[in-house]
């Protein structure tokens, strides 16, 4: 049991370092830089404030490889409870996940590139190059909500494993099918049927407190 303890709290450490690491990058610092429907507004962000995107950048790739550690602590907490759902939670939680978001931050990058305006853009005027890249910048996006889907999808075996752990009281595990279902539903929206995305995402809200 002391054993079982030691490694929960490896995890739950891990998952505290996600939750404080993400958000940044995730959130605050689009929230900062793009203004929705203006590429040059958001293009003249990111020249006056080019170090927070470079952060946000960080941020992503650091929380992503805190992400495989966290998957891997995970894996060692409940292997003996079920070591195939254990192996569907890693390669849901990590082994798809992480690559995608380590390619998606190239879009970033090629938003940094074009509002410098290096030597060989010089083709481009400068309102063409603000629109590449604001469209990089909403690539990107679209990029989180892609991985987002297997975020939502490792919460399924991660449920089933608190479920049948028999350490970890049952309502959490069903709170995290609860909340994986409804991220689901909101990411699938918005990918799939975007009309509706906002109406599904205010269903799902509630639900993804789990």
């Amino acid at each position: 049991m002391s054993s079982t303890r030691q490694q929960a709290r490896v995890a739950g450490f891990l998952y505290l370092l996600i939750v404080l690491s993400a958000p940044f990058g995730l959130l605050y610092v689009p929230g900062k830089l793009i203004v929705s429907g203006n590429a040059t507004a958001t293009a003249d962000n990111i020249r006056a404030s080019e170090w927070l995107l470079r952060l946000g950048i960080a941020s992503e790739l650091i929380h992503q490889i805190i992400c495989v550690f966290l998957v891997l602590a995970l894996y060692r907490l409940f292997k003996a409870i079920n070591e195939a759902c254990a192996k569907q939670m890693v390669i849901l939680g990590a082994l798809v996940s992480v690559p995608v978001v380590f390619v998606n931050v190239l879009n970033d990058i090629a938003a940094l590139v074009l509002v410098r305006g290096v030597n060989f853009l010089s083709v481009f005027e400068k309102p063409q190059l603000d629109a590449l890249a604001y469209l990089f910048l909403r690539l990107h996006s679209q990029g989180i909500t892609v991985a987002s889907i297997f975020w939502e999808l490792w919460l399924f075996p991660f449920g089933m494993l608190v479920i049948h752990s028999g350490f970890i009281p049952r309502v959490f595990g069903v709170l995290l099918m609860i909340a994986g279902l409804a991220y689901l539903s909101s990411s699938f929206a918005t990918l799939v049927i975007p009309r509706y995305a906002p109406l599904v995402s205010q269903v799902a809200l509630p639900l993804e407190i789990g």
